[in-house]
């Protein structure tokens, strides 16, 4: 049986005496962080403040660690590493937030620790502490209810401790409980990893693609169908990741769903990169010195703005 703290007692106590003044609007999630949050994780082990002094590079905790979300720089509240690997990600709310009900708070963390292909992460306002499944893709509608692997409550905290410890404290997670944890979890309705999502979608692509330019283009052989879904889709697979890596305009691709003709306007897109990257994917002229015959079939294609704009 392991004790509970001296101070996961007290944080308990005075949370439950000060109730009503931490669910207040003036008592925001920096407070909450610092005064509930930051000492319940000490408890178990974590040098949340990084009192040893390590590099950045090993650091336990990475405050606000910065991640890419939907190309965008995110950052979870707080990010627990083993030797500068990340382990999960703790997203914390003040105590006005009911984070049992709250979808938004948990679609936000789902989201970040999906990105970051991390298997668990935790949901917090020290009143309630959710850990969810995050190889679950992510889904504004889902409720809040949705991939939690674990409900519990501050007046939960005295009897399940040891559960706690178990598989989140820095020696479990070093020791492998946490990841077995996380296994257990595995294989659960709706679980995907991210990569296995995506490839997924592209097979979607290629259904949806493939339907349209027979019909549109009955006139290609099989040969030539086949060449011209795959060409066009890793085109706008390189061109999107491009955007993410801040190489071309980020929502430039995106744009294109505004309007009309979007094969013709996205062909432009690709004539563009045909001058800017050193890339087979963009061939469509003779060039001195290449002996690869330019894509002349692509570019005269017709294709629905339906299927583009759902791409």
């Amino acid at each position: 049986m392991i004790a509970l703290p001296p101070v996961i007692t007290e944080l308990i106590a005075r949370f439950e005496q000060n109730h009503k003044a931490y669910h207040s609007d003036p008592y925001n999630e920096t407070q909450l962080r610092r005064e509930f949050v930051d000492p319940f994780f000490e408890a178990l082990g974590w040098d949340v403040n990084n009192k040893q002094g390590y590099a950045e590079t090993y650091k336990d905790v990475i405050h606000e660690d910065a991640i890419k979300v939907g190309g965008v720089n995110k950052a979870p509240d707080y990010c627990f590493r083993i030797g500068g690997t990340r382990k999960f990600f703790i997203e914390a709310k003040k105590p006005s937030i009911k984070i049992k009900e709250d979808i938004g708070a948990a679609f936000q963390l789902r989201r970040y620790a999906w990105s970051a292909k991390l298997p668990l992460s935790i949901l917090t306002n020290f009143e309630e502490y959710a850990v969810y499944d995050c190889r679950i893709k992510p889904d504004k509608a889902d409720k809040a209810s949705t991939a939690r692997l674990l409900y519990l409550t501050v007046h939960d905290y005295v009897q399940r401790w040891e559960e706690i410890v178990s598989v989140f404290s820095h020696e479990a997670v070093l020791k492998g409980s946490f990841d077995k944890y996380a296994e257990a979890g595995k294989g659960k309705k709706g679980t995907a990893e991210v990569d296995t999502a995506f490839l997924k979608e592209i097979e979607s692509w290629r259904e949806l693609l493939a339907r349209n330019l027979a019909l549109r283009n009955p006139e290609l052989t099989q040969r030539e169908l086949n060449f011209s879904v795959q060409r066009i889709i890793d085109r706008i697979i390189f061109l999107r990741i491009c955007e993410d890596r801040g190489i071309e305009d980020y929502n430039r691709l995106l744009s294109l769903v505004n309007g009309t003709n979007v094969y013709r306007r996205l062909d432009h897109f690709f004539r563009l990169a045909d001058e800017r990257y050193n890339s087979g994917l963009f061939h469509f002229s003779l060039e001195k010195g290449r002996n690869e015959e330019p894509d002349r079939l692509t570019p005269g294609l017709i294709i629905d703005d339906t299927p583009l704009k759902e791409i």
